[in-house]
């Protein structure tokens, strides 16, 4: 990790990256080392602007490079999680408690085919599906639900200035008052 940004406080900068297709529907990578789907990030490195971050992870984790893509919309400010102390390792220097997220809306503008997971000699993913709107916070590990949720309103908004799709009914009741907690702070 020494490559990497974390700040005085712990978290890790990071980019996350939303990708839609023409039908607006996200894609989601399934991860090689466990059975759970998320969108693609990754670590900002030092003097690097997280653009450039963005693109690098792009391609190092989807195959796809800058024409590939068109940015819809950015998050205004870094959304933060922390890891669960599970996942916290103590022995590294500094202490990395969580991750502090910009988060990137673009539109593929190539063909579907353009999408490959082998650009890198370690591949996060090996296979994905294109979901509905918010189906992705069903779907990603628990303590980044929110996160999720909270940059999918956030940039939903430029695609959906009508109206977000409306949010699942199965979500259960801590997962929408989180949910209406964060937007009220967003407004």
């Amino acid at each position: 990790m020494s490559h990497e940004c974390i700040d005085s406080e712990g978290y890790r900068a990071n980019i996350g990256i939303i990708l839609m297709n023409s039908s607006k529907q996200l894609m989601l990578g399934g991860r090689i080392d466990s059975r759970g789907w998320q969108f693609p990030q990754g670590g900002v490195h030092k003097n690097e602007e997280p653009i450039q971050a963005m693109f690098r992870e792009l391609y190092e984790e989807v195959g796809l490079v800058e024409s590939d893509v068109e940015i819809l919309s950015i998050t205004n400010d870094w959304l933060k999680y922390k890891l669960p102390k599970k996942y916290i390792r103590k022995n590294s220097k500094p202490i990395c408690i969580g991750q502090k997220q910009l988060w990137f809306l673009l539109k593929l503008v190539s063909d579907c085919n353009a999408i490959q997971f082998d650009k890198c000699n370690k591949p996060e993913f090996d296979c994905l599906r294109w979901v509905n709107f918010w189906h992705p916070v069903n779907e990603v590990i628990y303590f980044k639900r929110r996160v999720y949720a909270r940059a999918l309103y956030e940039l939903g908004l430029s695609v959906y200035p009508e109206g977000l799709p409306q949010r699942p009914k199965s979500w259960p009741k801590s997962w929408i008052a989180d949910f209406e907690k964060d937007i009220e702070e967003l407004l």
